[in-house]
């Protein structure tokens, strides 16, 4: 799906999200999400995520063009880390194919293509 602003593809491979000493997330059917001038996103289907590491949080954020994000904790052995993963339950039109997706900060957490 594509519009002016944002394009949503598959992501080719099989790419996997490592934290705390584990993999938590592996996929061959993630998807890369580019908006405007932004590095691209890997977006894990949940079915794909270990789902027993991630704790809801109560931060959310707008995008104007993807809409309301809801924000998980990834429960590590090493502690927990603060609002690393998010996902967007129901995105505007734009964005409807990441529904449900999760997508992890690149600086809290290894995404990687294995």
């Amino acid at each position: 799906m594509a519009n002016e602003r944002i394009t949503i593809k598959p992501a080719t491979g099989t790419w996997v999200v490592r934290t705390g000493g584990a993999v938590i997330a592996e996929s061959s059917n993630a998807l890369e999400l580019r908006e405007g001038d932004y590095p691209p996103v890997i977006y894990f289907p949940r079915e794909d995520v270990a789902m027993a590491f991630l704790d809801e949080s109560d931060q959310k954020s707008t995008c104007p063009f993807k809409g309301e994000a809801s924000y998980f904790h990834i429960a590590a052995k090493s502690g927990r880390i603060e609002n690393a993963v998010w996902s967007y339950e129901t995105p505007l039109d734009a964005a409807k194919d990441i529904a449900g997706y999760l997508a992890f900060y690149t600086d809290k957490a290894a995404v990687e293509r294995v």
